[in-house]
């Protein structure tokens, strides 16, 4: 009976009760005999099995790629709080994301500071303003972050380095990880030392270089003092800040700390922890753009589209091996039993389809990332959610087909 038959369990007798049975059986065996004839019935031919393995692998590549994408645009939204050395932060309740940013009052610094468990307040001055390229001469958008240099309310890497140079008049450091438009402003400061650059309509002295990586909302990050950040955006209200780092002392409750200085200041500021801070951030670019709805439904199609290549594929290799199947039934063999033989097959090509395109994806994220600096990268968890899916995916894609199976009458092999 061709591969599907071939190296079956022997049929039982006629003195036997049911043939297969799962009480009767091993775990083990329960699984790998129909496993087995599902592995045959696909090895025997190569063409289909390459064209599933190739719908599988395209689906897990496009659901690697939807989701690294949408774990790259949080990670990098929300990077600039995650690297501000702080435990508690004052926030204008109006402000939705950290490229727009709502201003408060400056003197809710001083008034935290009224706590004794407050080590530091720390001013933090977020804007965007024109950058325009020393080499090109052209304009570009980039995020200016302005804060008290000595204060160390900020761990961006490189920042220790030119601390004390970003105290002088007009100095600005820049970020390297910034998107290649700007400049090789690395190659340059390297080559003649710090230079002069215009920032909206002001000549700034870049002095050198820290590490905070670009974002959906900026292409490109400059750091600065508080004082060199009044300079350059001007026509601000000195007495107001977009955000206030608040530094407890060691050992201070950090929850503690945050009733208290809610039940302290007014209600025209909300007090966040760092990581409220980072998920406020998170959720605006998850429900006030339509970017995460992209990247969900993007993997979504993914998924559709490699499950219907699997149901074809199992669809037709049922439809054609139906007579075989039937002489299964008319032998002792339960539609249970060859249920199990459907499901192995999905099993089988969800494994094999989803090796290479796990490796194709890690080639892909750095690929990607390199070209556009985001913070893509390979993790388990995301390894074990796609794997999920695309079993379930297959998995359905099986079910679907297991309609077919109800065609298989014994009858049919006397035709």
């Amino acid at each position: 009976m061709n591969a599907l038959t071939e190296n079956l369990p022997a049929p039982p007798v006629a003195s036997a009760p049911a043939p297969i049975s799962k009480g009767r059986l091993s775990p083990f065996d329960w699984f790998f005999l129909p496993a087995r004839l599902a592995a045959r019935q696909l090895f025997f031919e190569r063409a289909r099995l390459f064209s599933a393995i190739a719908g599988v692998m395209f689906a897990a590549v496009l659901v690697f790629m939807q989701l690294g994408f949408r774990a790259a645009l949080f990670d990098s939204a929300t990077r600039l709080y995650a690297a501000m050395e702080a435990e508690l932060f004052l926030m204008n309740p109006l402000t939705m994301a950290s490229f727009r940013p709502e201003a408060m009052p400056r003197i809710r610094a001083h008034q935290a500071l009224a706590l004794p468990e407050v080590a530091q307040a720390v001013p933090v001055y977020l804007t965007q303003a024109a950058w325009r390229s020393p080499e090109t001469g052209a304009k570009r958008a980039i995020q200016l972050i302005g804060f008290d240099v000595e204060a160390g309310a900020m761990r961006f890497p490189g920042l220790d380095r030119i601390s004390d140079a970003l105290r002088q008049v007009d100095a600005v450091g820049f970020d390297v990880r910034s998107r290649p438009e700007f400049g090789d402003i690395a190659k340059k400061l390297a080559e003649g030392g710090p230079f002069e650059v215009q920032i909206g309509n002001r000549m700034m002295r870049l002095v050198g270089l820290v590490e905070i990586g670009p974002s959906f909302g900026a292409d490109g990050n400059l750091v600065m003092s508080e004082v060199n950040f009044r300079r350059v955006v001007r026509g601000r209200d000195p007495a107001n800040v977009d955000l206030i780092a608040i530094r407890l002392k060691s050992g201070a409750d950090i929850q503690a700390a945050k009733e208290r200085l809610k039940a302290l200041l007014p209600g025209d500021v909300r007090v966040l922890a760092q990581s409220e801070l980072v998920a406020h951030e998170r959720h605006y670019w998850e429900t006030a753009t339509a970017i995460g709805f992209i990247f969900g439904f993007g993997s979504i199609m993914g998924l559709i589209v490699g499950m219907v290549i699997v149901y074809q594929i199992l669809f037709s290799d049922i439809a054609n091996h139906l007579r075989e199947y039937a002489t299964l039934k008319a032998i002792g063999y339960s539609d249970f039993y060859l249920a199990r033989v459907v499901m192995a097959s999905a099993l089988i090509l969800a494994v094999l389809g989803f090796l290479p395109g796990f490796v194709a994806s890690i080639w892909m994220y750095e690929f990607v990332g390199a070209a556009t600096f985001l913070p893509l990268g390979m993790t388990w968890d995301r390894t074990v959610i796609v794997f999920l899916m695309i079993f379930g995916m297959c998995a359905l894609a099986g079910l679907l087909a297991m309609r077919k199976l109800r065609d298989a009458n014994p009858a049919d092999m006397f035709s």
